[in-house]
C-alpha cells in the first residue's frame, strides 16, 4: 500500500522507465502498432504524475 505521494511518483517515474525500454524496442523493430500503445500508456502515466491540483495539498 502506498504511503505517500512521493513515493506514488516514483512508481510513476518507474513505469515511464519501462515505456522507455520498451519504445527503444518497438522502434528497432518498427512495430508501429505497439508504439501507438506506448504512447498512449505514456499519457496516462504523465496524466497522473503531473496533475494538477495535485493528489494531495502540502500546505498546513
Amino acid at each position: 500500500m502506498l504511503t505517500n505521494e512521493k513515493e506514488y511518483n516514483g512508481y510513476l517515474f518507474d513505469q515511464l522507465t519501462i515505456l522507455d525500454d520498451l519504445e527503444e524496442v518497438a522502434q528497432k523493430e518498427d512495430a508501429t502498432e505497439t508504439l501507438k500503445m506506448i504512447q498512449k500508456k505514456r499519457r496516462q502515466v504523465e496524466r497522473k504524475l503531473y496533475q494538477q491540483p495535485p493528489l494531495t495539498d502540502s500546505r498546513p
